[in-house]
């Protein structure tokens, strides 16, 4: 079994910053997979950004400049650093891990950002 715990998330205004962090422990052989994804009201979870297979990394072209995606491997852990933050930033975001052939998800944390 693999858990993932999400840290970071808060209340800040437009324009300020977060970094969010997501930290992976249990049965883990080997990680194919992070990423993030947010789910804000009334809308469907979405791709914020992703390590995806052969390195690539792929961002939502709206948050494209403003967000930063990082991972250290050494310590399970993968990273959002959220700059220039609007309103429309506002939702519950979501650690995303695949082990093997399997996806995990964290339980979320919340991002409000006030106008």
């Amino acid at each position: 079994q693999v858990q993932l715990v999400e840290t970071g998330g808060g209340l800040v205004q437009a324009g300020g910053s977060l970094r969010l962090s997501c930290v992976a422990s249990g049965s883990i052989f080997s990680i194919n997979g992070m990423g993030w994804y947010r789910q804000a009201p009334g809308k469907q979870r979405e791709l914020v950004a992703i390590f995806a297979s052969g390195g690539n990394i792929n961002y939502a072209d709206s948050v494209k400049g403003r967000f930063t995606i990082s991972r250290d491997n050494a310590k399970k852990s993968v990273y959002l650093q959220m700059n220039s933050l609007k309103p429309e930033d506002t939702a519950v975001y979501y650690c995303n891990v695949w082990v093997g052939a399997r996806g995990y998800w964290g339980q979320g944390t919340q991002v409000t950002v006030s106008s």
